[in-house]
């Protein structure tokens, strides 16, 4: 059935869609079957294209064993790997400008793939899959073969080769290998130089980036423990101001603190002008640096720590707490000896969060950098200043990437292979230990001053849009801001005339797109690898999570060099936007499947499976009802952050697919701080609608424990 299904899908694109990319869209069409729009076959008999004769010949080989209902296995195997790769091979081969390879000789130039070859490629993996289910592997289960078989397809277009391109573009030098021009690359003094220690002048982006990433983790994940102990174990009534804490940085555009942070201390902020007022203390740029980007980076990755480390908290059995109390131990000993231990694992995935994305950060060092310039600004102005130099970006991305990676192996380092397991299948209804009094001090010293501190900045945010110009302090109340951004008329119907209706209309429409498939795909890959045996799974889940790994920078600039130019090439347009947050946000879909099947008992797969149920049957009607939680909660995460990103996609959208964040840095860049406050407050609303729908839908998990006084 696959194996026919397949069949059908390749000679689709042979005799009927269009194998090249239509420039214009449907408006193409109109010269089908000849012209731009002509399906492979057309091509073939008009004399043009002959190297794409084995194409048709490979898809011709299976016909007449599938269609008497004998296909052996290797045949189908065979025929769909050497499909896909004769398509990749002469894309790559013969582009815009003719042969590459000068043993091709002078040959015409070919477009990209168009629907016609992505039909063909379809095929190809569906002959694959249905091969291998054929030979036994996977079960013999034809739709597991498949499912694994397409996710490692698409990981590796979508997430291997923008990574091998990039790895590439590094050593070459005006399009020839040049190992020297790596390494010249690397080791530039703008890369390494210490000329910030006995001059003026600044550090070495990389140094700058490390120090920043590295103050940004610990201090975010010093106030996101002061924030849990005091929610947990400190007896405080501010739990629906903690929890409030923890949703605004998630619904607000990743550079907007760095707007409220200029109209605060400014040469012209309100408080900078206040203290000069009343104390004649000299306005001065110190937010522009290494100051105001680490406040910025703090003021968003705290509350995230809160969420790790609050749960974490909650989640220590207080019988091991009890027991140290009963062997003699003073409060302060229970914390040092037993609470803090078993936190290991929690603070190293903060600090490691903390540190990534701060490496990532493209929009707050951008804003509020100044002289202190990073990797993520560093590879940017490679990419899009002045002097074009992809090498430079791709060397560049490569130092991110390697500090990235090497803080995963310092994590892992650090936790060793201890056990950490607290939660066991025991009763567990003792009362957790209450903070050692100067802890609980320290902790509200450390948290009150900062919840007043990120009021104040979310306050700004909510007002600045709303006055004519906080940044020079009128105050005078005015929709102007609104208007430009959002003003509608009504002539016979509704119409947009604010400039940042465009934005708006295609964020929405990305992010909505891109997150019923981000939630989709999570959850199958998660299904796969939780549930099902098969060779290369480690593999596979390694793909899955390397996206995560991968600074959004970096990802921004691989997908350019990769699909700039043929064979797929989706530059400029709608799709390449969908696709980066896909495989983006593609990990949390995955590992939050993974955790939600591992509180599924197996025995309910298997018994669908006695009662003669397929691997598809059982996927549908036992294991997706059970999984609503997560892919809930996978949907609102994808969509939040496909409306809230910007790293990555500063480098794909265009003129005709612009997004809301590019549109408010662009805002910044041209001075309208107003405007720019303004359309963030209007992003703010709705995500708070989203995060608080989705959060009222799904609910929160309740721990059955004793509290102190029950």
């Amino acid at each position: 059935m696959l194996g026919r299904g397949a069949l059908l899908a390749a000679l689709a694109g042979l005799l009927l869609a269009p194998w090249y990319g239509l420039e214009n869209g449907v408006e193409d069409l109109a010269s089908w079957p000849a012209g731009v729009a002509a399906p492979l076959v057309a091509l073939l008999l008009g004399g043009d294209r002959w190297w794409l004769w084995p194409v048709v010949g490979l898809v011709a080989l299976p016909v007449p064993a599938l269609l008497a209902g004998r296909a052996p296995g290797r045949l189908l195997a065979w025929c769909g790997l050497a499909i896909m790769a004769l398509v990749f091979a002469q894309g790559y081969a013969i582009g815009l400008h003719g042969a590459a390879l000068p043993l091709l000789g002078t040959l015409p130039p070919q477009a990209a793939l168009g629907w016609g070859g992505s039909l063909v490629v379809g095929g190809g993996i569906g002959l694959l899959a249905a091969g291998f289910a054929a030979q036994g592997r996977f079960g013999g289960d034809a739709f597991i073969a498949l499912l694994v078989t397409g996710s490692a397809g698409l990981l590796l277009l979508f997430v291997f080769v923008p990574l091998a391109t990039i790895l590439a573009a590094a050593v070459l030098d005006e399009g020839h290998f040049a190992p020297g021009a790596l390494i010249r690359r690397l080791s530039a003094p703008e890369a390494w130089s210490l000329a910030c220690l006995s001059t003026h002048q600044g550090c070495g982006v990389v140094w700058n980036t490390t120090l920043l990433a590295s103050l940004t983790a610990t201090l975010s994940t010093l106030i996101g423990l002061a924030f849990a102990l005091l929610s947990t174990r400190g007896q405080v009534r501010a739990q629906p101001a903690f929890r409030a804490m923890t949703i605004l940085p998630l619904i607000t555009p990743p550079f907007v603190v760095s707007l409220a942070l200029i109209v605060l201390f400014g040469r012209t902020g309100l408080l900078t002008t206040a203290l000069w007022d009343w104390f004649d203390i000299p306005r001065s740029r110190w937010i522009y640096g290494l100051p105001g980007v680490l406040l910025a980076q703090v003021l968003a990755q705290a509350p995230i720590a809160f969420v790790l480390l609050e749960g974490a908290v909650r989640a220590i059995g207080p019988s091991l707490e009890e027991a140290a109390s009963t062997m003699g131990a003073r409060r302060f000993t229970v914390f040092r000896t037993v609470t803090w231990p078993l936190l290991r694992p929690a603070l190293a995935a903060c600090l490691l969060l903390a540190f990534v994305e701060s490496l990532a950060d493209f929009g707050n060092p951008l804003v509020l950098g100044g002289d202190f310039d990073v990797l993520s600004t560093r590879i940017f102005f490679a990419i899009a200043g002045a002097r074009n130099d992809p090498g430079r970006a791709a060397a560049l991305a490569l130092l991110l990437l390697a500090l990235t990676f090497g803080a995963f192996a310092l994590q892992a380092l650090w936790l060793g292979r201890r056990k950490y397991t607290t939660v066991t299948g025991k009763g567990d209804s003792g009362v957790a230990a209450p903070l050692p009094r100067g802890l609980k001090f320290a902790c509200g010293a450390v948290a009150w001053p900062w919840m007043i501190f990120t009021a104040a900045v979310y306050g700004i945010i909510l007002v600045g849009g709303f006055v004519r110009d906080i940044g020079r302090g009128d105050m005078s109340f005015t929709w102007r801001h609104f208007l430009t951004g959002f003003e509608v008329e009504w002539l016979d119907g509704p119409a947009f005339r604010g400039s940042a209706w465009d934005s708006l209309f295609t964020t929405i429409e990305v992010a909505a797109i891109s997150a019923p498939l981000t939630a989709g795909l999570g959850i199958l890959l998660a299904w796969l690898l939780a549930r099902q045996a098969f060779p290369g799974r480690r593999t596979l889940e390694f793909m899955t999570m390397l996206s995560f790994a991968i600074p959004g920078t970096v990802v921004g600039v691989s997908y350019i060099m990769a699909f700039n130019l043929p064979p797929v090439e989706l530059t400029g347009t709608m799709l390449i936007l969908v696709i980066c947050f896909v495989f983006r946000n593609l990990p949390v879909g995955v590992r939050g499947g993974i955790a939600a099947l591992a509180q599924i008992d197996k025995s309910l797969d298997e018994a669908s499976a006695t009662m003669g149920g397929s691997a598809l049957q059982t996927l549908r009607r036992v294991v997706l009802p059970l999984l609503r939680p997560a892919i809930v909660a996978a949907l609102a995460f994808s969509f939040v952050h496909a409306m809230t990103a910007v790293s990555a996609v500063i480098f794909l959208v265009s003129a005709r697919h612009n997004l809301a964040t590019v549109y408010i840095v662009g805002r910044v860049e041209a001075g309208e701080m107003a405007l720019a406050i303004a359309y963030s407050t209007v992003l703010i609303v709705v995500m708070l609608v989203v995060v608080l729908g989705i959060e009222k839908l799904v609910g929160r998990a309740q721990i059955g424990r004793r509290v102190v006084g029950a």
